[in-house]
């Protein structure tokens, strides 16, 4: 592992530096508008099965994330931590919109195949300088909708978690390298709040038991195991 880096990205792949992804969209974007600019389609078609080898493969494979973490990663040092699941999301709706765009230009609609390229490049472009991912926000706001739909966080089981019924607890689903999660515990802490840390890497099956889908993920829990707020996720 290099000096500096608290995340291999290449085996802790449930989280990510933060910069990692903006690397990625930056590079989609640049090479998005290239395309649009050069009128060379088959360049969306390359984008595309680049994003996918890296899904399927792992980031090794990913030419982008091995530029970021094997160049400038070590020079500028590791960005926060967070949850890797939105921004593999966002990676899985680019290789859907610019297989999209390449479709169309194979079967000569043109038109449509370069409306979608800018938008993959607009919105990339858009992440990439503000942090703002809109491939992330569905994924959030779809695991939000999972969660709400299930009812999974209306009641807990406190022998889940070690508790017996004494009163408030905030459980927090979280990560060891999780840099959101570590901030979110010292502000609920210095809240004088009593917290209990789940950590998924090492539970999963209560992630998923509660249809976690996010860390961090914060509820505060009544005596009777009773979900009274969302905190956090």
């Amino acid at each position: 592992m290099k000096r500096g880096r608290t995340a291999d990205p290449y085996r802790d792949l449930d989280v990510i530096d933060s910069r990692g992804p903006r690397f990625n969209q930056a590079t989609i974007g640049l090479l998005a508008l290239v395309s649009v600019v050069t009128g060379w389609w088959p360049l969306l078609a390359i984008l595309a099965l680049q994003l996918a080898v890296g899904l399927i493969f792992g980031r090794r494979y990913c030419l982008p994330c091995l530029a970021y973490f094997e160049l400038v990663q070590p020079r500028f040092g590791e960005g926060p931590i967070e949850d890797s699941r939105p921004p593999r999301f966002a990676n899985m709706v680019g290789v859907v919109v610019l297989g999209a765009a390449s479709v169309a230009h194979a079967v000569g609609v043109t038109t449509l195949g370069w409306a979608l390229a800018l938008v993959v490049a607009g919105l990339a472009l858009l992440a990439a300088a503000t942090g703002l991912c809109a491939g992330c926000e569905i994924y959030r706001i779809g695991a939000r909708l999972r969660g709400i739909r299930s009812h999974r966080l209306d009641r807990v089981e406190l022998a889940d978690f070690g508790l017996t019924p004494d009163g408030e607890v905030v459980l927090q689903f979280t990560h060891p390298l999780c840099s959101d999660c570590r901030t979110l515990e010292e502000r609920l802490r210095a809240e004088g709040r009593r917290v209990v840390t789940v950590d998924v890497s090492r539970q999963p099956d209560l992630a998923r038991k509660y249809g976690v889908a996010l860390v961090p993920t914060a509820v505060s829990v009544t005596g009777t195991g009773a979900v009274q707020a969302r905190l956090a996720g």
